[in-house]
């Protein structure tokens, strides 16, 4: 009998909500021989770690792409026809595959409102509905408005859990944003990094989805021109744009390799001997993974989400943090210091790495015959 996994994510900005999907699918897939997954997604791109095989298919919906004030746009479509367009997948997908699991990462309805009908849709066939939350979301006065508002409205009575990619004693969320509703901390989402030989005076640089990274990759191309001996290799992602790419390699010419979009930076961040990213989930995380001890420069508005993480996983000794306007020596001496992480540091500072097994184990459990109950509907959420 086949089990059914249905994953969703908006991917307004950036690759971190679609690739947790796609770990912890994966490990859906180690865990549960009989699963068949559906990753849902806004990405554009289609980066190699989001493929189709035979037990895993992804389809896409249109993008929504976050702008610097908050706002989403589609590059054709109105705000509000790639809005009708996203529900019509998601609901028709949901009515068709029938998944025993539903899984949607970081807002509770979409961007917009769009799931609510697929989600009624499921309730009614007796899925089991989880909402997936990373570890920090915000400052703590942003969150709690934004739990106070309809995007959050009647959580408690959709959802059958809600998964924290992170561990309480890093950002607790009742404490912290006021979340009053069951909480299951998985630990931290990420691919286990390759092991690679450390390549002596390279230096990766990365800036997650790429759209708001000028700063850590002109940081990056001053540091290959101040340290004579630095190699750079640069991971510009897919949103950074072909303008951006050109002045990149206009920045470090020589001394500086651009790699794909499409691979992920574990890869690099094992073989580099220092890791200047900014502070997003994936990046940061993949870092640590690989056992480096990253520079870390995260982006401080319009949320603050990354610049939390920095300070905190500084305050665990596991990160330094710089902003651009930091002495370029200052940095060089950072990149000179031991980068490689002692042995167990981060399992030490009480960070668990494998989220996405105990995710997929927990929504394993969840495939149970269920009492369906009935339908609470919400207002428009738009």
């Amino acid at each position: 009998m086949v089990t059914r996994y249905l994953f969703y994510s908006h991917d307004g900005y950036g690759l971190g909500h679609v690739r947790r999907n796609s770990l912890i699918a994966q490990a859906v897939l180690e865990t549960d021989p009989t699963a068949h997954v559906t990753l849902v997604t806004g990405l554009g791109v289609r980066p190699r770690w989001l493929q189709e095989t035979p037990r895993v298919h992804v389809h896409r919906v249109p993008p929504l792409l976050k702008s610097t004030d908050g706002s989403y746009r589609h590059e054709k479509l109105s705000f509000e026809d790639a809005v009708r367009e996203r529900e019509r997948i998601f609901a028709q997908l949901v009515e068709d595959q029938r998944p025993d699991v539903v899984v949607v990462d970081r807002h509770p309805y979409g961007t917009a409102g769009e799931l609510r009908a697929g989600l009624d849709i499921a309730r009614s066939n007796g899925s089991a509905l989880v909402l997936g939350l990373r570890d920090v979301l915000d400052e703590p006065s942003v969150v709690r408005q934004e739990l106070a508002g309809l995007g959050w409205a009647d959580v408690e009575n959709v959802y059958d859990d809600i998964f924290v990619y992170g561990q309480r004693h890093f950002v607790d969320h009742e404490q912290e944003y006021g979340l009053q509703l069951p909480l299951t901390y998985c630990g931290w989402v990420v691919e286990s990094a390759p092991r690679r030989a450390t390549e002596p005076n390279l230096l990766a640089v990365a800036a997650g989805g790429g759209g708001d990274g000028a700063a850590v990759f002109e940081l990056g191309a001053r540091l290959i021109g101040h340290c004579d001996d630095l190699v750079g290799l640069f991971a510009p992602g897919p949103y950074a744009g072909a303008d951006a790419v050109r002045r990149l390699a206009e920045l470090a010419p020589g001394r500086a390799r651009i790699v794909s979009h499409s691979d992920a930076c574990g890869e690099w961040f094992s073989r580099a001997e220092a890791i200047l990213c900014m502070s997003g989930y994936n990046s940061t995380l993949e870092a640590l993974a690989a056992g480096r001890r990253p520079i870390l420069l995260p982006r401080r508005t319009p949320r603050r989400e990354q610049a939390i993480r920095a300070e905190r996983l500084q305050e665990l000794g596991l990160a330094d943090v710089v902003d651009a306007g930091t002495d370029i020596d200052e940095v060089a001496e950072l990149v000179r210091r031991p980068r490689l992480l002692p042995p167990g540091a981060v399992a030490a500072a009480g960070m668990n790495l494998d989220g996405a097994h105990t995710a997929a184990r927990r929504l394993h459990s969840l495939t149970s015959p269920r009492v369906v109950e009935p339908v609470v509907t919400v207002g428009s959420l738009r």
